[in-house]
């Protein structure tokens, strides 16, 4: 695997190293040893699916709030994805500020989120699967999150109509009483 560092310190894509022939081709997609050499968290208890119907379908920004640690490896097994991160450590020097990617089947590369950022994603493909890897468990207590469209993070989404679920809708605006928590994270 290929560890690239993101604008965002802590957060990384990671390509895959192919091995092909004839037949294809083979990739390791994950190896604890490989992210604890770079300092991830190489502990992933939880894996999820998320399958989107149509293209615009956006989800998020979406966070679990402290005390929880979660980190995310987020990858797309079919179709595609505009993916999205911000920055919610107030102690980071990227604090607030967001960075996209685009992932897809053809790429196959992940996205390494670590604790303290929001992440979201809208589809930019029909019938696009999404595969979730998290390092902390879903407690509903914790769920959270901030508006997509929030003035304060500045994300330039794709022009596209889009399907939004009012929960996503009706997030908040930022407030710093949302992430204090996240303080030395």
């Amino acid at each position: 695997m290929i560890f690239r560092e993101t604008p965002l310190p802590g957060a990384f894509i990671i390509e895959i190293e192919r091995y092909t022939d004839e037949r294809g081709f083979f990739a390791r997609t994950w190896c604890q040893q490989e992210f604890e050499s770079h300092a991830l968290i190489p502990r992933m208890v939880q894996a999820s699916v998320s399958f989107n119907k149509h293209k615009g379908i956006l989800r998020g920004l979406h966070f679990q709030k402290a005390p929880s640690k979660e980190a995310k490896l987020v990858r797309v097994t079919r179709g595609a994805i505009f993916d999205v991160i911000v920055d919610l450590r107030p102690d980071s020097s990227t604090f607030l500020q967001n960075f996209s990617v685009n992932l897809d089947m053809e790429n196959r590369n992940a996205l390494y989120i670590p604790p303290g950022f929001a992440h979201g994603f809208q589809t930019t493909a029909n019938d696009t699967e999404v595969y979730y890897l998290m390092s902390d468990f879903y407690e509903p207590k914790y769920a959270s999150g901030v508006r997509w469209n929030d003035p304060a993070f500045g994300i330039e989404w794709p022009d596209d109509d889009r399907i939004i679920l009012d929960r996503d809708r009706e997030y908040e605006d930022f407030s710093m009483g949302l992430v204090e928590g996240f303080r030395g994270y």
